[in-house]
């Protein structure tokens, strides 16, 4: 497969997701919002930290790296930051400007996926232009985000009811699965960025809130089910904790649960398989073999959580090790498709 077509069902699969995951980021803020507690401290999902996850997000290929990470002031909250990540064409964050980027990039792909994959995508596009996304935002949150996910939902279906499992489908899965991992560890990385225990964590929100004990206990749990509510998860938290919400737990969920499709370990498995079918020799394959090794290492840290790391650096080694991952699959698959971008 030729390197610029590989590049660009890559990022097709990586703004479809990051669209999808913006979408449920912002479903989960407007969430925790509603079960905030005056006088609590901020819960973990606020708009600020939905901000410093989405605006940290590396820019596509062709994107202006300035934009993608624009500096917005400190005091905006839901009212400014709800349609600057929904609605803003101007921010290559927004969920509009992933739709629209994904959309571009399946048209010139329409010889490589399925026509029902792109007659969905075309469709859910064009639902968004003809939509008064300002008055359902302003009047209805829930019901824009949940067209968002279904939409999702569907192209991803059809991909895997449609496509033919060859290197386009392995490339395309790859984009998705590597931009879930990263999103729901920017999340996470948020959600608990210097908590070394639950008991620190319990600490500082009783310290920050002067509405006693119940009060704080309320405020984790909210944090534990906003974090569920950014990824759909709660239901299946439930069958396989069965147990009450606790952020740390749910925290620890999200990252090692191989069994829940949207935590990051099963992100990871999918990505190295996808990797594997795309590669011809993925024995000898710099991001294949890097990620195998992060892989054995997240197995080994949830089997043996009191070494002394801490959640919030193991979080951030995981992170630092993804962008490697992201560096090698630029360079082995991708590095001939700028290098032709450049003499163009």
């Amino acid at each position: 497969m030729l390197a610029r077509i590989a590049q660009e069902l890559f990022w097709l699969g990586r703004d479809l997701t990051r669209a999808e995951h913006t979408a449920r980021m912002l479903d989960g803020a407007f969430h925790a919002d509603v079960a905030g507690v005056p006088g609590e401290r901020g819960i973990a999902l606020s708009w600020a930290g939905v901000l410093a996850v989405i605006g940290a997000k590396p820019p596509a290929p062709g994107e202006d790296a300035a934009d993608a990470t624009a500096v917005v002031p400190p005091h905006f909250g839901r009212a400014q930051i709800a349609p600057l990540l929904t609605l803003d064409t101007d921010s290559p964050a927004s969920i509009v400007s992933c739709v629209a980027r994904a959309r571009e990039r399946a048209r010139t792909l329409r010889d490589v996926i399925s026509t029902e994959m792109w007659e969905a995508l075309n469709s859910f596009y064009l639902s968004l232009e003809r939509y008064d996304l300002a008055a359902a935002l302003a009047t209805g949150p829930y019901s824009v985000y949940q067209e968002v996910k279904e939409r999702c939902a569907l192209f991803w279906g059809l991909l895997g009811r449609t496509m033919l499992h060859d290197e386009g489908r392995s490339f395309l899965e790859a984009g998705g699965r590597i931009e879930e991992a990263d999103m729901v560890l920017r999340m996470l990385r948020v959600a608990v960025p210097g908590e070394s225990d639950a008991a620190e964590a319990a600490g500082a929100l009783a310290a920050g809130s002067a509405a006693g004990t119940g009060s704080a206990a309320g405020g984790r749990e909210a944090e534990a089910l906003a974090l569920l509510q950014a990824v759909g998860g709660f239901q299946a938290y439930r069958r396989a904790a069965r147990q009450s919400l606790e952020l740390r737990g749910v925290v620890r969920f999200l990252l090692y649960e191989g069994m829940y499709p949207g935590s990051v370990a099963s992100s990871l498995l999918a990505l190295q398989r996808a990797l594997e079918t795309a590669d011809a020799a993925p024995r000898s394959s710099p991001p294949v073999l890097r990620l195998g090794r992060l892989i054995a290492d997240l197995e080994l840290q949830r089997r043996t959580p009191e070494t002394g790391r801490t959640l919030g650096e193991m979080l951030g080694r995981v992170q630092d090790e993804l962008e490697l991952v992201d560096h090698d699959i630029d360079e082995r698959y991708f590095a001939l498709a700028a290098l032709a971008a450049v003499h163009v």
